[in-house]
């Protein structure tokens, strides 16, 4: 049987099955990263006081911003650790080609997204429940224990996103470094460089690089900016891996 003779469909859905249940060890890293978020946000993210001779007020502020960049560090190291060779030679097992291979891990990477978007989220609850119950003093939690549905929805999509663009830039960083050992070395290297340079030249690029991405107040603009910028990424990973060897 030929690769042609064989639905790609079918080839995606039984590689990203395969996937799915041979990667259940990235859904532990997630659990215990965010964990280790949730516990380094118990102490709060922030905090400010007001001391007067017979008043003493100490505020504390939290949020689930730790776990959130704790994830996204996740999504960015997920996405280079799935290009490893004993990983994609893993896809040999099944009749395949290079594009079922790569849809699959771009779905792979895809639900993973969403699962830990949803579960950072989560965590929010968390923290405003073990401190509602844990603290012996007044507490005051914005919007109450539980947030309004739509900013749940919001915060959900946004994380969402943000974790799909950390996913692809490990994606793509990951084939860079099958490509050539070298990039393992030069990137770091280039990107640390492009800082130092944009910092002493007194330029702000990379600030605004930063805002164009992060700083976006229309979600449906931050959406868009994510999906293109993300697909852009996989698209180039997909065309990179026919410089990679086939396997034989």
């Amino acid at each position: 049987m030929s690769l042609a003779e064989v639905n790609i469909t079918n080839l995606v859905k039984k590689q990203f099955s395969f996937k799915t249940r041979a990667f259940l060890g990235v859904f532990s890293s997630l659990a215990m990263t965010q964990i280790l978020g949730i516990i380094l946000s118990l102490t709060g993210v922030a905090s400010s006081g007001f001391f007067s001779d017979e008043l003493e007020i100490n505020l504390y502020y939290y949020s689930a911003n730790m776990v959130i960049m704790l994830s996204m560090i996740w999504a960015l190291i997920s996405g280079i650790l799935i290009t490893a060779r004993a990983t994609r030679y893993d896809d040999f097992s099944f009749v395949t080609n290079r594009l079922s291979s790569n849809i699959a891990n771009i779905l792979f990477l895809i639900t993973a997204s969403v699962v830990a978007g949803i579960l950072a989220m989560a965590s929010s609850y968390f923290l405003r429940i073990i401190t509602y119950f844990d603290s012996d003093v007044q507490l005051h939690i914005a919007g109450g224990v539980y947030a309004k549905p739509n900013e749940l929805l919001i915060g959900i999509i946004a994380t969402v996103l943000l974790l799909l663009l950390f996913s692809s830039i490990g994606y793509f960083v990951g084939m860079l470094i099958q490509i050539n050992k070298v990039f393992s070395i030069l990137l770091p290297v280039l990107l640390f460089g492009l800082m130092v340079v944009d910092g002493v030249s007194g330029g702000d690029n990379v600030k605004k690089v930063y805002e164009f991405i992060f700083k976006e107040a229309s979600l449906g603009l931050f959406t868009v900016k994510i999906i293109v910028i993300s697909a852009l990424l996989f698209v180039t990973s997909i065309i990179m891996t026919n410089r990679l060897e086939v396997r034989k």
